[in-house]
């Protein structure tokens, strides 16, 4: 994971999948054989490779490594700066998010979508992550999205999840550039690449944050003072938040999944009715007396205010559910005219992901 990340930051540690006893163990021994090293600086801390690290990385699996640990590239060629060390923080935050979830990082276990060659492989059967870095390899093409704050992309069956991570605090957010990458993925996959399984609709925003508090934030920004952090400005139709713990990880994979998401769909509307479609207020179902439900576990942003913004302006009720520990934040924005109801998250992990 230091190795594909540059730098991967202490705190994430705690995340990766083994006791905290185990992972300082293993740490303490990869520092005494001079494999691993902790570099401390502007209150950053991290994990960076040694030499004879590298060495053995490059001369055991170099498809898998030689990408990171070759050139002139940010995870070879590391710098000091507090930026440049914030992303690649940010992306090995990201990496264990995905990885955490069961999505495929490595270059040599996935397909070659991003290939300079082009790809004429087969459709998506798993899901893969894509570095931003890794989709610039396509070459000039890509140059037009030098600016954008994408982390990378997330092929899945179920969709192109553009992806970004915004930690703490809003992002930055510039909305041409993103609109660009938007664009991007349409001509690379939707029109050549992968026309055969994926279209226009099937591209969507996803964004990573380090509590649901951020998801407040970003459900009431106006985008600051100068307009250039980040707002739901209409860039995705879908741009779902997830948060960078275990409950963001299993709703990751849930969306990845869609078998499973259809099954917490059919759990879900026991009881209920077809919501109509043709309605102005977005739903999924609807309550036998025709009150309009919305399936909002996955925290997709712009439905939510569609949903809520619609129901104020017609003054009648209607119905969210969502996960028990997604509902205060999602309370706390939505008006006086959603009502809510919880998945108790526990038992649906147990159900689902057991």
């Amino acid at each position: 994971m230091t190795a594909i990340s540059g730098e991967f930051p202490t705190s994430q540690l705690n995340r990766l999948p083994a006791s905290p006893y185990y992972l300082e163990a293993v740490v303490t021994s990869l520092k005494k054989s001079g494999l691993l090293r902790t570099y401390y600086r502007d209150r950053l801390r991290g994990y960076r490779l040694g030499a004879k690290a590298k060495a053995a990385l490059l001369d055991g699996w170099p498809e898998r490594f030689s990408p990171y640990l070759t050139g002139d590239t940010d995870t070879n060629r590391l710098k000091s700066e507090v930026n440049r060390r914030l992303r690649l923080h940010r992306l090995a935050e990201t990496y264990v998010t995905m990885d955490n979830a069961g999505i495929g990082l490595f270059q040599d276990e996935k397909p070659k979508v991003f290939s300079p060659q082009g790809y004429c492989g087969e459709a998506i059967e798993y899901p893969a992550f894509y570095s931003s870095r890794e989709v610039k390899e396509m070459g000039i093409d890509t140059t037009q999205v030098r600016s954008s704050r994408f982390a990378g992309v997330l092929l899945a069956p179920t969709g192109i999840f553009v992806t970004y991570n915004s930690g703490a605090a809003l992002m930055k957010w510039r909305c041409k550039s993103e609109m660009r990458v938007k664009a991007l993925m349409w001509s690379v996959l939707c029109q050549q690449r992968l026309a055969g399984q994926y279209r226009a609709e099937d591209v969507h925003g996803l964004v990573l944050g380090d509590s649901m508090e951020l998801a407040y934030q970003m459900l009431t920004s106006t985008g600051g003072a100068k307009h250039d952090y980040f707002m739901l400005d209409g860039s995705y139709d879908h741009f779902y938040f997830l948060t960078n713990n275990h409950q963001g990880e299993v709703i990751l994979a849930l969306l990845c999944d869609p078998l499973k998401t259809a099954e917490l769909n059919r759990i879900l509307s026991q009881g209920l009715i077809a919501g109509n479609t043709g309605k102005a207020i977005e739903q999924d179902a609807a309550e036998q007396d025709g009150t309009p439900v919305l399936f909002g576990y996955s925290c997709d942003l712009p439905r939510i205010t569609r949903f809520s913004t619609s129901l104020d302006l017609m003054e009648r009720p209607g119905t969210l559910i969502c996960f028990d520990f997604q509902a205060d934040v999602l309370r706390r924005y939505c008006g006086s005219w959603v009502r809510f109801q919880t998945i108790d998250f526990t038992k649906f992990e147990g159900r689902l992901f057991p």
